[in-house]
């Protein structure tokens, strides 16, 4: 049997299952903060539906066309990376303007990261 990655044969299932879950888990909490961050930033009433409607489909319409399990559009690993680095980057950046402290975003932003890397490229 020969695959293109040698270290991904090498992980076992139940550990490349794990890391995709969390790996999800953490772009459910970006969509979730940017969700939060669109209603809750503006005083009033129709900015803050337009601005929480508006960038919580353009984060999930993100998603779902790069960096779904089955994405709509294929790009290379580097462009991949760069948009999956500017999601997280959007997630961090949304919890900074609700109010969680830097060291709580930050530490989410390289967990994310990390799980974007270590997550093999063919079960994405």
């Amino acid at each position: 049997m020969t695959t293109r990655n040698p270290e991904a044969a090498a992980r076992s299932p139940r550990l490349t299952q794990s890391l995709q879950l969390l790996r999800a888990l953490c772009h459910l909490v970006v969509v979730v903060a940017v969700c939060v961050w669109g209603f809750a930033t503006w005083t009033q009433p129709w900015p803050g539906l337009a601005t929480g409607f508006g960038f919580t489909a353009l984060s999930v319409l993100v998603w779902a066309l790069f960096l779904s399990p089955r994405p709509v559009l294929h790009t290379d690993r580097f462009g991949r990376g760069l948009i999956e680095l500017l999601f997280i980057g959007s997630g961090v950046g949304a919890m900074l303007g609700i109010g969680v402290p830097w060291p709580v975003a930050a530490l989410f932003g390289l967990v994310a990261a990390a799980l974007g890397y270590a997550v093999p490229e063919r079960l994405r």
